[in-house]
């Protein structure tokens, strides 16, 4: 199907649409056609997968057509090894989310249903741009839409306001940085397409090709588009709109921003980054390391900044800052072993490392925060001190929570372990030391999810008399059809690629090779 990304593409921008023509009152008939149309792209999605030839590696599905000729702007489009996973990834929490939100969203219903499934749609734009200016225009398509979820369906207890506006000030911010660096590429080589503005300046070339060797240029530009996907992993001192809007945002925001949305800032490092300035990605990796550094600061804070909370859901978020840590330190490893053809190997090993990172932290996490929203729906709380002994009241719960727990603990058999292996599997042998200091993450991380979430959570006497005071005699219920339905499959996933992660190399491997120049 030559039309298949562009299929998948808008699909929600005609979901949307079509909301636009139900009446408000009609929820239900809402809620049911935003469900459907999601499957639509999630199916097409699962075609991808097993379409795609992974023998032949590099982009396919392309469809170049002329969109702005004066600026030499295209609508060009295509997917590989790297952005096939997410592409898949997207469409499953998206449609998870709205089943999940179908149950849950009872304001202003219609609207909330047509943002989300435009927020679906910028995101799938930025997986299969291959033109930074396409590129770009979906990037920010995806800020207004998340911007108003969490600002109107936030809680207002935890500031939604504050917290939207300051995820969308932060998120703009980058977004100037990375205009004015691809305006500074398309002055000097003239083109915005990345497939050939990576072929022209990527690994392999002569040093120097960016800007004609003008470090001082090429140097800018990195920084500002290494600035713009930073604050979206979000890496430290990047990431401080994280938390707030996690905690504000409603349980379906939290799934997409933590499980996409710090994705596209992941995924533009390996797709725009380091292909177009290896070499300033390798100088401020291995010559002058604020990278590494960066990236362990990341992994280090963002663990111990979760010890000290007592907010679920905050320290949750404070997780995703350190496991996006781990993804960024396979990509300095990558970057490190530049032009060394004796640690090609161990640079694919840490490429396949960081872009499985990015998958299974949005499967684990995707699942942590559709778990808090669970227990927030009973108890209207989330602070650890009010919980204690509900392995015996939900034990359902309590065993898929453990599995997720346990999944970004890192624990091996469950997807959470291999992403982290590949990483300091490729970063031992490249960059050692920095490997050897973000091991302590794994400790930390350790102690977070079975100190603070397991054991005050789960484990323990339940009081019942101090439940009823602490969500004023709310009743305590296991799970719900609608809520197992929603975790199934991402607890089948977590298994699946703890036992048998060989599909997820495969694609992502055929990525780490032609980066390469395999």
């Amino acid at each position: 199907m030559e039309q298949l990304l562009t299929f998948i593409t808008f699909v929600p921008l005609l979901g949307a649409l079509l909301i636009l023509l139900i009446p408000k009152e009609e929820e239900r008939t809402i809620k049911n056609l935003s469900v459907g149309i999601s499957f639509i792209p999630l199916l097409l999605s699962i075609y991808l997968w097993f379409a795609y030839d992974k023998a032949a590696s590099g982009f396919q599905f392309e469809v170049m057509a002329r969109w702005i000729p004066a600026i030499n702007v295209n609508y060009h489009v295509g997917a590989d090894g790297l952005s096939i996973p997410l592409i898949f990834l997207t469409a499953l929490l998206t449609t998870l989310s709205l089943i999940y939100s179908s149950f849950t969203i009872t304001r202003r219903v219609k609207e909330f249903f047509l943002l989300f499934l435009l927020l679906e749609m910028g995101m799938f734009g930025v997986f299969v741009s291959l033109d930074l200016v396409l590129f770009y225009v979906f990037w920010e398509i995806g800020l207004v839409p998340m911007y108003l979820l969490i600002g109107i369906w936030g809680q207002p207890k935890d500031r939604p306001q504050y917290s939207a506006i300051k995820f969308f000030l932060y998120t703009l911010a980058g977004s100037v940085c990375m205009l004015l660096a691809i305006l500074g590429l398309y002055f000097y080589h003239g083109t915005f397409d990345i497939v050939k503005l990576s072929q022209e300046l990527g690994p392999g070339k002569p040093l120097g090709p960016v800007f004609g060797g003008v470090s001082w240029l090429a140097i800018a530009a990195f920084w500002a588009f290494f600035v713009a996907f930073a604050i979206k992993v979000p890496l430290w001192p990047f990431h401080t709109w994280l938390p707030d809007a996690h905690t504000a945002a409603p349980t379906a925001g939290s799934v997409i921003l933590a499980g996409i949305l710090l994705k596209l800032g992941g995924f533009g490092m390996m797709r725009i980054a380091l292909p177009i300035f290896p070499e300033q990605f390798w100088m401020y990796t291995w010559r002058v390391p604020i990278i590494p550094v960066l990236a362990l600061l990341s992994i280090v804070y963002g663990a111990l900044v979760c010890m000290a909370q007592w907010d679920l859901k905050r320290l949750i978020a404070y997780s995703s800052v350190s496991h996006m840590g781990y993804f960024m330190l396979g990509v300095a490893a990558t970057a490190a072993a530049w032009g060394q053809a004796n640690l090609r190997d161990a640079a694919a090993m840490a490429s396949n490392g960081a872009a499985m990172q990015m998958f299974n932290h949005g499967i684990i996490t995707g699942g942590l925060f559709f778990l808090v929203g669970v227990i927030y729906e009973r108890a209207h709380t989330r602070d650890l001190q009010d919980f204690g002994g509900l392995s015996k009241v939900t034990p359902y719960y309590y065993g898929i929570f453990m599995v997720t727990a346990l999944a970004s603990l890192g624990l091996p058999g469950l997807a959470g372990f291999w992403a982290e292996f590949f990483v300091f599997r490729g970063a031992f042998e490249i960059i050692p030391w920095f490997a050897a200091i973000g091991v302590l993450g794994i400790v930390f991380t350790a102690a977070y999810i079975l100190w603070k979430i397991i054991q005050y959570v789960f484990l323990g006497d339940f009081d019942a008399h101090k439940w009823e005071k602490v969500t004023h005699g709310a009743k305590l219920t296991d799970m719900f059809a609608f809520e197992k339905v929603t975790m199934w499959p991402l607890v089948l996933f977590m298994i699946g690629f703890g036992i048998f992660p060989t599909p997820l190399v495969d694609f992502f491997n055929t990525f780490a090779q032609a980066l390469l120049g395999g």
